[in-house]
């Protein structure tokens, strides 16, 4: 199979992320605190909430509202796999730390 990327999942994911975007009539701040919900209840690793930072952030979503998320979902998907989304919130958060920082040093 030949690609015209050389990022073909990275493309297909952004692809149907812009696709469901499109698709749902949810406010952006809603829409955001759905897919965080679904990535913890899904126990994704923290590369996944990486990609939900910026929007996030542009969505307007504040720490508390995050943390609220977690809370509402706890009684549904459970402790461990709370603790667990909480802890690859952290771990998300520190590695876009770590990029950005990067990016400014690479400036200048």
């Amino acid at each position: 199979m030949s690609t015209a990327s050389e990022t073909p999942v990275l493309d297909t994911l952004a692809a149907m992320t812009v696709d469901s975007i499109e698709r749902c009539g949810m406010a952006p701040d809603m829409f955001i605190v759905t897919r965080i919900a679904a990535l913890a209840a899904s126990d994704a690793p923290p590369i996944s909430y990486v990609a939900h930072i910026d929007p996030a952030l542009q969505a307007g979503l504040t720490a508390e509202q995050v943390q609220d998320v977690l809370v509402a979902i706890a009684p549904i998907v459970g402790t461990a796999r709370v603790m667990t989304a909480a802890g690859n919130i952290a771990t998300a958060l520190g590695i876009a730390i770590a990029v950005a920082d990067a990016e400014m040093d690479a400036q200048g």
